[in-house]
């Protein structure tokens, strides 16, 4: 899937709103893991999160989204916008509504693994406070 994120970001179809600089050579001279933090910043707002979780499922027209995000409109404004400049959303209109979609279902797959992350180390910690918890039921200090 990184390659892939890459080639994208060399077309400019899924790119963090990042400067790449150009070395004498005419080869990208920004290191991959400097883009990659760059476009995690991008991704690092609970409303962007939220949007491109909505956006995973279909395209959303503004309205739809707000209840959904649930923070004002003018603030669902300027996520988008930065979602827009780093090229992770596209917006299409249809009279006076404008609707969001991604760019690439990479995105929706990103969101889907970061899912199955969190889920296991929420296990672990479930397991882990089930454990301390057993242990102070039966009077021992935790290991």
């Amino acid at each position: 899937m990184c390659d892939e994120w890459v080639d994208a970001m060399y077309r400019g179809q899924a790119a963090a709103a990042v400067l790449l600089r150009w070395g004498g050579d005419g080869t990208v001279s920004t290191p991959l893991y400097q883009l990659k933090a760059e476009f995690f910043k991008t991704l690092g707002h609970p409303a962007r999160i939220r949007v491109l979780e909505l956006l995973s499922e279909r395209e959303h027209a503004v309205a739809e989204m707000l209840p959904e995000v649930g923070i004002e409109p003018a603030h669902l404004s300027q996520q988008l916008a930065v979602l827009r400049r780093a090229n992770l959303v596209v917006t299409r209109k249809e009279g006076s509504t404008v609707y969001y979609s991604l760019t690439s279902p990479h995105i929706a797959d990103l969101l889907r693994v970061a899912r199955t992350i969190l889920s296991g180390v929420l296990a672990g910690q479930a397991e882990l406070l089930a454990d301390l918890r057993a242990a102070q039921n039966q009077g021992k200090p935790p290991s």
